[in-house]
């Protein structure tokens, strides 16, 4: 199996190979990918993080010329790095690092050297996920978004779980899958994590409980709102807009 490592700031996975396909998740620097199959100047690829396949344009890749064979570590804050002389880059917080320097300011991932404006902060953190949650508050929607630039609710959800050293699938009826039940609201934790369903039956969204009630999710922004046992409420609209389906505690 040849593996690749993403040097950009993010690629865009794609459902389809064509410029037209919509996008369906990002891979973040530094994280590793295997090439299932080709078709023109795509790519189709399966992310190692949490087995996610999609396609992208080869135009956007930098291959790692040496081979890596250790465990990354995550980054569990945005950071600003350089390269060289050249001009900053910000890495989101769940970028995979390698070779980290002893003074903690600067990595190698493949050939290429990056130094840090500030020490280095590597997962897990400690303490509840809620706090690290609240760090994306306003950070506007964005279909498969992963980043400070945009995120989706399970981008939101498996972002902030990976910098806790919890590895959550992409997908949200996927990661219902993870953890133990909590059969009542009021039994759960900040934290847990929460499911709604559409009228079809299938969960199409989640957020985490911030507190007794009130859930942070991502959904037009990353947001605070009401949840009660029917789900969850905003004031802004005065009506209801997702149903609770399922609780999970998975930290």
């Amino acid at each position: 199996m040849k593996l690749f490592i993403c040097q950009h700031l993010y690629i865009p996975l794609r459902t389809g190979p064509s410029h037209r396909a919509e996008m369906g998740s990002q891979i973040l620097f530094g994280e590793r990918y295997e090439v299932v199959d080709t078709a023109g100047s795509y790519s189709l690829i399966r992310l190692l993080f949490d087995n996610y396949h999609g396609w992208i344009d080869n135009d956007h890749v930098i291959p790692v010329k040496a081979d890596i064979d250790t465990d990354p570590k995550i980054l569990a804050a945005d950071t600003r790095v350089r390269l060289d002389e050249n001009p900053p880059l910000i890495l989101p917080a769940g970028s995979e690092l390698y070779a980290i320097t002893g003074d903690r300011m600067g990595f190698t991932n493949g050939t290429l050297s990056f130094r840090s404006d500030e020490p280095l902060i590597t997962a897990p953190l400690t303490g509840n996920p809620v706090k690290t949650a609240s760090r994306y508050l306003n950070i506007p929607y964005l279909w498969g978004g992963r980043t400070y630039m945009g995120m989706d609710c399970s981008g939101l959800v498996q972002t902030v779980y990976k910098v806790h050293g919890v590895s959550l699938p992409r997908d949200s009826f996927i990661q219902a899958e993870a953890g133990t039940t909590i059969n009542m609201l009021n039994e759960s934790l900040p934290g847990d994590l929460l499911f709604f369903d559409n009228k079809q039956g299938k969960i199409t969204h989640v957020g985490m409980l911030y507190s007794e009630g009130v859930i942070i999710h991502c959904s037009g922004s990353v947001r605070l709102d009401i949840i009660d046992h029917q789900g969850i409420f905003r004031r802004d609209l005065n009506r209801y807009t997702h149903r609770l389906r399922l609780i999970k505690r998975v930290f």
